[in-house]
């Protein structure tokens, strides 16, 4: 054997066999890692690390490859393939195809590499042969040292458009062929790294190099990720697989965080992928080959992510208190970009279907493991999320998802959730659905099976979540029935009108679902917050609508009971009366309550019509004409002849007063005057021709003051019911061109809400009026007859398309959002006491008012007296008036 020329030797060992390697390796190895050490020549690093490895690596003991070669060939390795990685960079710069002596430098270079990787790779092969179990401290420099050159190698091949300055062709397949080596490399060395024992006695040194292993593969996952699926799945199968096989040494080092944040990001990224050649064979109409097949493997890929999540959650659940936010955003993310989202690609619906069958379903049971969670809890049911707007109805969808699973759930569960920190279950889907404004607008739909053996139909956003939110109460303990109740209340009494409607039918159903005593209980607490409110709040009206909903759900003699225990004829129970329709009591019931109502709204309403009038006491006669409404709404035909001409006598009364001006200006005047229309149209045909003209003239008069939308709607339905009257000869002069005034700007009216009921009271007056020749009159422009010809051909205006109409819901939910953050600023408190409100003059339009009421007490007093003799006392109140008003006209002056 030759001692001094390398070359000699490396020659000479190229005729040795098996055995001389063996008996000779004591005095060789040296000379040889002697020579290793001092190469610079890469292709002799090459030739001599092969020898190394191919030729006496073999005769190395187990207990011995650690210290004796690992130790001492791997460094540098490194060193070596840092080297070849600089230069190759360096080189490839200036690859152009007319530079052929760089080009042939550059493949010099990457065959280096390959023979390299191609090294390695036989080495950690024959680590794998050993024997089943293998020691970490017997390989300690290996995996990490392979590892290195792994994920360098990757980067490499990911960044080669860059690097190579769009000439990659010239180099591909070499190029290729490290990625396959590399590719081969690292499935090695898991199978290596797979028979690692790791007992429950292994050092502290054996549990930081299996936890360097793991991150550094973890860093090579985010590398991979792009390039190639069975690679990207395989690398996180050995990631999962690790932690979970040495899960009790491990628990604690692991960066939980990354390894989850890298699953999420993962799963994100091929979903997204998914769509995209969704949405590409969507457009391109073609759905199969190619796309098709990579598509199917990306869902697959898809649905890998899923199972790991859950797998890995599972195991280190306790570990991811810092996390959730991420976990919640997976499933934020997930669903808004998939149907029913505004914000969702257009993809087919076998796309779809196969990736809610292969992917969502396999991401559900993460849910499941996450309920028992605190820290997930106090996430989803936070009060400062600030989500976007595409995430309001992904929200929406993932509470619903919660109250679906909850039922199965131990009670500490359901007590959590239930309960919740900062906010309920109950009151965050209240509040997640008040979100969704667009999707509720649109509506989107959603599949839901109706009854029992039957296919899913699709139902839209808002019966969707009142089927899943009612399915929920109905399982409720009744030990969170106070959360429920106040989640309930507190929708109901807010400002989105959809948001109290699905509280009140939500509400309903407890009430019907629930025992009748509940029902009763809650009727009587509703009952007893209207009679506290105060009556000119929007909250009023939304319990008055869930109080006459209630009333039908209650028993017969619970009905009785709140009748005796709210007396319909003592005045301060009709502010509970006026909202209830007597309709839903029996018909003993609903008679004796409705005269007692005619009775004590008549006296309310006399009471004030023989008193001074004050403004100030409006309000008790509007909730007197209210409770006359709804007896003659519901119980018009029990009540007595005698009754109702009472109550027709006393509407008369009221015209004489009231004048238009002062309407005009008066919010509880023209609930007044909104009232009386809607009364005289249960008298319209015993209404007599002074009372109907008195009528048509502030009408008349009104209009030409711009009255409000609802003012304009009672006008409406007062004019639809006017067919039914023939109206006296000695009254048409004056009343005819009032009427045709009135019709004809309703029907111009550009608010859509107004032109539209307009249109119907049109036609159902030109049906039954005997005045036939009014009808055509009341179409005073050609515009205005065309759209009623359109209105009775039931012709259809031009539809907006559905991309116009879902992009018109984004904006209008942008502009909605803005305009509540608006709000919400404006309303936080400072923490500062409020500041005292400025005492302002008063406004012209103040005086116009007061001047106004003025005005039409002395009309009024003036009929009267054209009726008949005048009290004693009047001639006393009119002095004293004319000096008090003498005395206002001197302080004028």
């Amino acid at each position: 054997m030759s001692q001094t020329d390398p070359e000699l030797l490396l020659q000479e060992l190229g005729g040795w066999d098996w055995d001389l390697c063996r008996r000779e390796l004591p005095a060789v190895l040296p000379r040889l890692l002697s020579m290793y050490q001092e190469s610079e020549d890469w292709n002799e690093h090459i030739r001599v690390l092969r020898i190394l490895t191919e030729m006496f690596l073999p005769h190395i003991s187990l207990a011995d490859l650690e210290q004796t070669f690992f130790s001492k060939v791997l460094p540098k390795t490194l060193q070596l393939f840092d080297n070849l990685m600089y230069e190759l960079s360096n080189e490839a710069k200036g690859l152009t195809s007319q530079n052929t002596e760089l080009c042939s430098t550059v493949r010099n270079l990457l065959q280096t590499l390959v023979q390299l990787l191609e090294t390695l790779t036989s080495c950690v092969r024959y680590v794998c042969t050993l024997q089943e179990c293998v020691p970490l401290e017997s390989i300690r420099t290996l995996p990490a040292s392979v590892l290195y050159v792994i994920k360098n190698t990757f980067t490499h091949c990911k960044d080669s458009e860059s690097v190579y300055c769009g000439h990659l062709h010239l180099i591909s397949d070499l190029l290729q062929a490290m990625f396959k080596e590399t590719y081969s490399l690292q499935k090695q060395l898991m199978e290596l790294l797979d028979t690692i024992s790791m007992g429950s006695a292994s050092t502290e040194d054996n549990i930081t190099d299996m936890v360097s292993v793991i991150h550094t593969v973890l860093e090579i996952c985010s590398v991979i990720s792009n390039m190639d699926h069975a690679l990207h799945a395989n690398t996180w199968k050995f990631i999962i697989k690790q932690s979970l096989k040495h899960h009790s040494l491990l628990q604690c080092h692991l960066k939980h965080g990354d390894i989850l944040s890298g699953l999420c990001n993962d799963t994100l990224l091929s979903f997204h992928s998914c769509l995209q050649l969704a949405e590409q064979m969507k457009m391109s109409e073609i759905q199969e080959g190619t796309d098709l097949r990579l598509f199917q493997k990306t869902v697959k890929l898809c649905r890998f992510f899923a199972n790991s999540l859950v797998h890995y959650t599972k195991e280190f659940l306790s570990f991811f208190s810092d996390s959730c936010s991420q976990l919640h955003q997976l499933f934020l993310q997930i669903y808004s970009k998939f149907p029913p989202s505004l914000y969702a690609p257009e993809i087919s619906e076998v796309h779809r279907d196969e990736i809610s069958r292969v992917f969502l379903v396999a991401l559900d049971p993460l849910i499941n493991q996450l309920l028992p969670f605190s820290p997930f809890m106090e996430q989803v049911l936070s009060e400062k999320l600030g989500l976007p707007p595409e995430q309001h109805l992904p929200q929406c969808l993932i509470l619903i998802t919660i109250m679906d699973k909850l039922s199965s759930q131990p009670e500490e569960v359901q007590t959590l959730w239930n309960t919740g920190k900062s906010l309920s279950l109950f009151s965050a889907l209240f509040f997640s659905f008040q979100q969704c404004s667009g999707e509720l607008s649109l509506p989107v739909c959603l599949p839901e099976v109706i009854s029992t053996g039957q296919l899913a139909a699709p139902i839209t956003l808002y019966h969707y979540v009142c089927v899943h939110l009612c399915s929920f109460i109905a399982s409720t303990l009744p030990s969170h029935f106070p959360q429920l109740e106040y989640a309930l209340l507190d929708a109901v009494l807010g400002s989105s009108m959809i948001t109290s409607l699905l509280a009140m039918d939500s509400w309903c159903f407890l009430a019907r679902y629930g025992t009748a005593e509940l029902c009763a209980h809650h009727v009587a607490v509703i009952a007893h917050l209207i009679k506290s409110w105060p009556s000119d709040c929007y909250e009023i009206c939304a319990l008055g609508v869930l109080l006459r909903r209630m009333l039908f759900l209650m028993a017969p003699d619970h009905q009785a009971k709140f009748a005796h225990k709210f007396v319909p004829e003592e005045v301060e129970n009709l502010a509970v009366w006026q909202h209830i329709s007597l309709k839903a009591l029996n018909p003993d019931l609903r008679k004796q309550v409705a005269c007692q109502l005619c009775v004590a709204g008549l006296a309310q309403c006399r009471q004030w019509l023989n008193s001074r009038r004050a403004l100030g006491e409006i309000r008790c006669v509007n909730t007197a004409l209210s409770v006359l409404l709804a007896a003659c709404s519901f119980a018009d035909d029990t009540l007595e002849a005698e009754l109702q001409a009472s109550v027709l006598g006393v509407l008369g009364q009221f015209w004489t007063f009231l004048q238009a001006k002062q309407v005009s200006h008066e919010p509880c005047l023209q609930q007044t005057l909104c009232l009386l229309l809607h009364l005289l149209e249960f008298f319209i045909q015993a209404l007599d021709a002074q009372l109907i003209t008195q009528v048509f003239a502030l009408q008349s008069s009104l209009f030409q003051l711009d009255p409000p939308d609802h003012v304009r709607l009672a006008m409406v339905d007062f004019l639809s019911s006017m067919g039914k009257v023939f109206i006296p000869q000695e009254a048409q002069r004056q009343v005819v061109p009032q009427l045709l005034c009135v019709f004809a700007s309703l029907l111009a009216d550009q608010t859509w809400l107004i032109h539209q009921h307009a249109l119907e009271a049109f036609t159902h007056f030109a049906e039954e009026t005997s005045h036939e020749d009014v009808v055509p009159q009341c179409l005073n422009s050609e515009e205005t007859k065309n759209k009623v010809v359109s209105f009775l051909a039931k012709t259809r205006q031009v539809e907006e398309t559905t991309e116009a109409r879902t992009e018109r819901m984004k904006q209008e939910r942008i502009t909605f959002s803005a305009q509540l953050m608006k709000m919400g600023g404006e309303l936080e408190s400072t923490g500062e006491p409020l500041a005292k409100r400025a005492c302002h003059p008063p406004s012209e339009e103040q005086y116009k008012s007061a001047i106004g009421t003025m005005e039409g007490a002395v009309e009024a007093v003036k009929l009267l007296l054209q009726k008949g003799s005048p009290p004693a006392w009047l001639a006393v109140k009119l002095e004293a008036l004319h000096a008090a008003i003498a005395i206002l006209r001197d302080s004028v002056r």
